[in-house]
């Protein structure tokens, strides 16, 4: 009888430590397939500036500084990429602040559009500009996507008995995809008429 009750507890034992694991390999990737859809994005992102640029500097040739910086800022956030399956804390925060030098970049260039009437009312400029705000909001959506899945992972690897299980078969915790504290995208968009 004793056996039996000693087989049926490292029987439920087992079948918990196998649940679980599996349950932090599934939260590992989904992380990952997250980070993939915010990478998608960013490229996006990184294909459609250069049309931008090109379509300003028609109109707007005297503003090379600002044209200057958005591609200076874009190179920079094509140069920062970071491998899905070894995601750090520093690659995170490098990414993050890539893309918000990118992104005030790319609120100077807009509000330079804003001076020059013609240029607003050009359909490649205005058909581009609503590429790039829809692309922005996919964006913050793959951010919360990731940063949703992270704390899920996070909760289990700190939550008993989890934390247990994930030391055991050595899972770590991914880094959130924020943005830095000084963060031109924390700003307000301030525009004038």
């Amino acid at each position: 009888m004793i056996t039996w009750i000693v087989l049926g507890v490292v029987g439920v034992v087992g079948l918990y430590l196998i649940v679980t694991y599996n349950g932090f390999v599934a939260m590992t990737q989904r992380a990952k397939e997250a980070w993939a859809d915010i990478d998608v994005q960013l490229k996006r992102r990184y294909d459609l500036i250069p049309n931008l640029v090109e379509t300003v500097k028609g109109y707007a040739s005297h503003e090379r500084e600002t044209l200057d910086a958005v591609t200076s800022a874009r190179a920079a956030a094509t140069s920062t990429h970071i491998d899905a399956g070894n995601i750090t804390p520093a690659q995170i925060t490098a990414m993050a602040g890539a893309e918000g030098a990118l992104g005030g970049a790319l609120g100077k260039l807009l509000a330079v559009a804003e001076a020059y009437p013609d240029l607003k009312a050009n359909t490649n400029f205005a058909q581009l500009q609503s590429e790039l705000a829809d692309t922005e909001n996919k964006i913050q959506a793959a951010r919360r996507f990731y940063n949703g899945n992270i704390r899920d992972l996070t909760t289990g690897l700190q939550s008993f008995p989890g934390n247990i299980v994930g030391s055991l078969f050595k899972f770590t915790a991914m880094p959130y995809f924020e943005l830095p504290e000084n963060s031109v995208e924390r700003e307000p968009v301030k525009v004038a008429f």
